[in-house]
């Protein structure tokens, strides 16, 4: 698996002097470039893996350092006729891409100055335009528009690969030395038709559907240019007494930033000073601002509503959230996904099958069938032009970007190209469940109140001796009197014991609050409270005893509260027919309570840290392809081995960077989604390549004649060029419908 694209080489967790570097590629135009490129630079000595991405424009290498540079790549990318430049300045990517726009339908334009005098010849006026005109558009067209063919073609055949340049220009050659030998020898071709006007409408149209593939894929890589452009610009420096306004990309870790109420936080960093609501909804798609004070930490991008802030810088530059979160789209996009080997392998064989079948289309006209020299050359020429296999290597990348685009806008990040496509075939789903079905934090649920005592009392002696304390069970007593603005007592000679609880006196009583083995210890009489006991208990909750001079005086009760959007997420999850499995390592009681509540059927239960991995191995070793969700660092082993690792975002660092998904959202609803924007992107997948294949099936025949001698069609070469351009732009727009998938997830929230 690669890194995340970065402009700085990332050492390989498999090799420590292994690389990963992402490359932006210009002059790609067809699955067959895409082959010669990691065909090409994946013979370098050293070099581990290379995946080329036609969409993203981007090549993602691995590589032994010692045995290759960046330079050597790069060269060997121009070498092939290509242009290749490191680095990930979104910024710049962004322009690059509105150039390439521009400059496509400059050329566009230009070509359709040069065809007007084969238009005017097309429409039924009584002008006759001169041949030395035609020879002069064409050539012009030629040696300007269709010169990016020439060199495409000649690149590629220098590295016995074949293209779709190839494809084009043995078309375009065919028909203007034809046309040449039309003109120059009228004796030899008499009453022959010259094919000018093809070699100039074939560039046009091609050009037009080079022009209408940049502005989709323009739109479809919006989503993260937009997320890109929310980071701020600039932030002010605090140097002991004096403040300076910086480029927030010269931030350092550890200085010190003022933000003032309404702006946006510059990078990520720890609150030193003041108190706010932070707007986090671009990271977490909260609508609710989310209380800071000192001591907690914020992310870069988000605002800053209503205080004046000092943080301390943390994170910093491609280091923050936001550029991670940018860089695991970018990532997953420039992936291949594995039903993308398939085109690539018939991409590869494509074009030399195409020649092959232009040849026979023209000895089979022109030598067994006996006609025209100009009709064989229109059939085979207009064969060369349509079966382009530009619909095919758009087909797979262009649907993972869209996709992983609707993801990102969501809060859903997929690392990688391949998973967006396992995913659709889930089967069984194991679901962790301290911090993903349940809060992580314990609650109090129940206060039995014993000896003439009501809840009232016992939940203020209780947090008056346990308010000092870090214990999880303490502070969830005191956060529920603090809930119920109880006020604890002040007790003295407070003394905690690890593992038992905690005693104290109030004025000459003895209280102490914690376990079953802290009364036990003072030999308390439980007796009078086993039945209330077992009811807790027989619900899966954690019990706290309150006991005042040796008596039994309360019960506190508390749970690990099952999440709000469990219950909903476990139906929905059910609704598409996954198998559903709750692990933990609770006991059974505990395990089964939270299962009821949630409606999960199986429960995996007594689970140690070190056995969730060899759990999920076997449901693996069934047949089964096996995701788990998982926030914790036990969870990440498992993470790791499942199929598809799903990482809920407010977890561990290791579980979100060992997980394939990461649930920025922190909504387990998400799990749902992500699953069925899965499968829309598969089914997008399916739906491009059918089209991509079934329109060179239809294509093909019908070009190379098939049709005349029954409906006398023979389809000239350059509406077979518009065809083969419209193909490629109709499988990307039917990638960019994957937004209406996009918009029901929407209304599923």
């Amino acid at each position: 698996m690669s890194s995340a694209p970065s402009s700085t080489a990332v050492p390989s967790s498999n090799h420590p002097s292994e690389q990963s570097r992402t490359f932006q590629i210009k002059g790609m135009s067809c699955a067959n470039c895409v082959l010669a490129i990691e065909k090409g630079v994946g013979v370098l000595p050293g070099i581990q893996r290379v995946s080329v991405n036609l969409t993203a424009e981007q090549m993602t290498v691995d590589y032994l350092e010692q045995h290759v540079d960046e330079s050597a790549i790069i060269e060997k990318v121009k070498d092939l006729g290509y242009g290749a430049f490191s680095g990930q300045d979104r910024k710049k990517k962004h322009l690059k891409q509105i150039d390439e726009a521009r400059t496509a339908l400059q050329w566009v334009l230009w070509t359709l100055l040069l065809a007007v005098p084969f238009v005017i010849m097309m429409l039924p006026l009584a002008v006759r335009i001169p041949n030395v005109v035609l020879i002069i558009c064409s050539t012009l067209a030629l040696a300007t528009s269709g010169l990016t063919f020439f060199r495409g073609a000649y690149h590629a055949l220098k590295n016995l690969m074949a293209s779709m340049d190839v494809l084009v220009v043995l078309g375009l050659s065919s028909a203007y030395l034809y046309s040449l030998l039309v003109v120059f020898l009228p004796d030899t071709f008499q009453d022959q038709h010259h094919f000018f006007e093809v070699v100039v409408l074939l560039i046009l149209f091609v050009r037009l559907g080079k022009y209408m593939e940049a502005r989709a894929k323009g739109q479809a890589g919006r989503a993260l240019e937009s997320l890109a452009a929310l980071q701020a610009d600039r932030a002010r420096i605090i140097s002991g007494d004096t403040e300076r306004e910086i480029p927030a990309s010269d931030v350092q870790v550890g200085d010190l930033i003022r933000v003032r109420p309404g702006e946006k936080i510059p990078v990520d960093g720890e609150i030193v000073e003041g108190e706010t609501a932070v707007d986090e909804s671009i990271v977490t798609g909260e609508a609710i601002p989310v209380e800071k004070s000192p001591g907690d930490t914020v992310t870069g991008a988000t605002m800053n509503t209503v205080g004046l802030l000092v943080i301390r810088a943390t994170r910093v530059g491609e280091e923050t959230v936001l550029s991670q979160i940018v860089r695991l789209v970018e990532t997953a996009q420039a992936d291949k996904a594995p039903i993308q080997r398939f085109a690539d392998a018939v991409a590869n064989v494509f074009v030399p099958v195409v020649v092959s079948i232009a040849l026979i289309t023209f000895l089979t006209w022109y030598v067994a069938l006996d006609a025209t020299l100009s009709f064989a050359l229109t059939a085979a020429m207009a064969v060369l032009v349509i079966a382009c296999p530009c619909a095919l290597g758009l087909a797979t990348p262009t649907a993972i970007l869209v996709g992983s685009g609707i993801g990102l806008q969501r809060g859903i990040l997929f690392k990688r190209a391949s998973v967006l496509e396992r995913i659709a075939g889930l089967q069984t789903l194991l679901l962790d469940k301290t911090g993903t079905l349940t809060s992580g934090r314990p609650k109090v649920t129940d206060v039995l109140a014993l000896r003439g005592y009501d809840e009232q009392e016992v939940l203020r002696l209780a947090t008056g001796v346990e308010q000092g304390s870090t214990h999880p069970l303490a502070k969830a007593v005191t956060q529920e009197a603090q809930r119920r603005q109880i006020e604890g007592y002040k007790f003295t000679e407070v003394r905690e014991e690890g593992g038992r609880g905690i005693s104290g006196r109030l004025n000459d009583d003895l209280l102490q609050v914690g376990s079953v083995r802290l009364m036990a210890a003072a030999s308390i009489n439980m007796t009078p409270i086993q039945d209330a006991v077992q009811v807790l208990q027989d619900q899966g909750k954690t019990i706290v005893y309150v006991a005042r001079n040796q008596d039994i005086i309360g019960l506190i009760g508390l749970a690990d509260t099952v999440r709000a959007d469990a219950a909903a997420a476990i139906r929905r999850l059910r609704s598409l027919g996954l198998r559903l499995v709750m692990i933990t390592g609770d006991h059974e009681r505990a395990a089964r309570a939270v299962a009821q509540a949630v409606g999960v059927d199986e429960v995996e239960a007594d689970v140690l840290p070190q056995e969730k991995s060899d759990l999920v191995e076997r449901y693996q070793t069934k047949g089964e392809m096996v995701g788990m969700v998982g926030d914790g660092i036990n969870d990440a082993p498992a993470l790791a081995r499942a199929d598809i690792g799903i990482a809920i975002g407010s977890g561990a660092d290791i579980a979100r960077e060992t997980g394939d998904i990461i649930l920025v959202r922190n909504q387990l609803l998400d799990v749902e989604r992500a699953i069925l924007l899965g499968r829309a992107t598969l089914r997008k997948i399916k739906q491009n390549l059918f089209w991509a294949f079934f329109y060179n099936i239809l294509g093909i025949p019908v070009a190379a004649g098939v049709l005349y001698p029954v409906l006398g069609v023979l389809l000239k070469p350059e509406w077979a060029g518009l065809a083969m351009a419209f193909s490629s732009v109709s499988v990307v727009t039917n990638a960019l419908f994957l937004k209406r998938a996009g918009s029901k997830l929407d209304c599923d929230q």
